[in-house]
């Protein structure tokens, strides 16, 4: 959270022995806290464009994380990764096939269907291009993942690679160019 706009009203309230409210509307000082409200805003939405940018990595992250925990923080065999992550891609299928079921006939799509068809049209392209996952083959990394405790900054040290549906493993960097 942006302090800029605390930090001008403390300044200016102890400049005027904590009288703020007495100040002119063209002031410099009224200028001056425009300013900083005006800039704590910005810096908002920059911060909340950033975090639903990243939201998705961090559920990706998030799930593989709950795989490895539940095969109890050992490295999983290639079969088993592409299972969880055949898993990953159609998880949205249920809720598409209800929404689909919900609308009636002759009837436009909804926003919510278009949206839900889009996201799994878009894993499973990624998943036959190559999907992005931590490296779930290497006992450190897993060791690494177990430990995420949701963070952007801490995916940095984990690896990550591009495993496609027929088992190509290319490693990768994080964050993802072009995901």
């Amino acid at each position: 959270m942006a302090k800029t706009l605390e930090k001008t009203r403390k300044q200016i309230a102890k400049k005027r022995n904590g009288n703020i409210d007495a100040l002119h509307g063209k002031s410099r000082d009224s200028k001056r806290l425009h300013r900083a409200q005006v800039r704590d805003d910005r810096l908002e939405k920059i911060a909340e464009t950033r975090r639903k940018r990243d939201k998705p990595l961090l559920a990706r992250a998030a799930f593989f994380q709950e795989a490895v925990q539940e095969n109890g923080n050992k490295a999983l065999e290639l079969e088993a990764v592409q299972a969880k992550i055949n898993e990953f891609v159609h998880q949205y299928d249920e809720e598409y096939e209800e929404v689909k079921k919900t609308r009636r006939a002759g009837r436009p799509a909804s926003a919510r269907e278009d949206l839900l068809k889009m996201k799994i049209s878009a894993l499973e392209r990624e998943h036959r291009d190559g999907f992005y996952l931590p490296d779930l083959t290497v006992e450190a990394n897993v060791q690494l993942l177990s430990r995420f405790e949701g963070s952007w900054s801490y995916l940095t040290s984990v690896a990550w690679v591009k495993l496609s549906a027929a088992g190509n493993v290319k490693p990768s960097s994080f964050p993802p160019q072009g995901l």
